[in-house]
């Protein structure tokens, strides 16, 4: 599958197995597409113009469609989850609301009740801390891990859809005294980061169901 910020470096046909011809016609194609976009985005075009600007980026990239391209939509969700309970001890956990949040875009209908659901998701775990990878010479923490990780299942009836899970996803930081506020929001961004992949893993897990 190919994505934009590959295709809009120069293209490597030995690597990704790709013929040249087809690779740099694409490449231009994706060049030329957001080369446009820009020009007629600077120009100062009154609000009822800008879908001009949106047909002319589409129809440039329509025949990206034809060389593996796509973009990523909504995940496909068995129908035995069509009215799901999410079983976890902890509400408020990163995890659990943006698992619900994706479920909800999927189309889930996402109750607070097991007996009124087709399907329970449990989280049989949810836990995230960090730990000290390296230390200066003073012995003063320098470079830290950031990892989550969370167990779930998945059960319709008396039916196990998906049997139970464990995944840990890290981010590694360094750390400096000296910037203790920004190094606590990128600790929190990481955190994000960790969560969006691990719902990303299990909707895909759940989408092949």
């Amino acid at each position: 599958m190919l994505s934009f910020n590959r295709l809009l470096k120069k293209p490597q046909p030995a690597r990704y197995r790709v013929g040249m011809d087809g690779e740099m016609l694409t490449y231009w194609r994706v060049r030329c597409a957001f080369a446009v976009h820009s020009a007629l985005s600077r120009t100062r075009l009154r609000l009822f113009q800008q879908p001009v600007r949106l047909t002319l980026l589409v129809a440039l990239l329509m025949p990206l469609a034809g060389c593996g391209f796509h973009l990523r939509g909504a995940p496909t969700i068995p129908p035995e989850m069509a009215t799901t309970y999410i079983a976890t001890n902890d509400r408020h956990s990163p995890f659990y609301r943006e698992l619900r949040r994706e479920l909800l875009a999927a189309g889930v209908d996402v109750v607070d009740s097991p007996t009124s659901a087709s399907a329970v998701f449990s989280i049989l775990f949810d836990e995230t801390d960090q730990r000290v990878l390296s230390v200066s010479a003073r012995n003063v923490p320098r470079e830290y891990e950031v990892y989550y990780t969370v167990g779930y299942s998945v059960q319709s009836g008396e039916n196990l859809l998906l049997l139970p899970q464990e995944q840990t996803v890290t981010r590694d930081y360094t750390y400096d005294e000296l910037l203790v506020l920004g190094k606590a929001r990128e600790e929190e961004l990481l955190r994000d980061s960790i969560v969006d992949d691990l719902v990303r893993v299990v909707l895909i897990q759940l989408s092949s169901l």
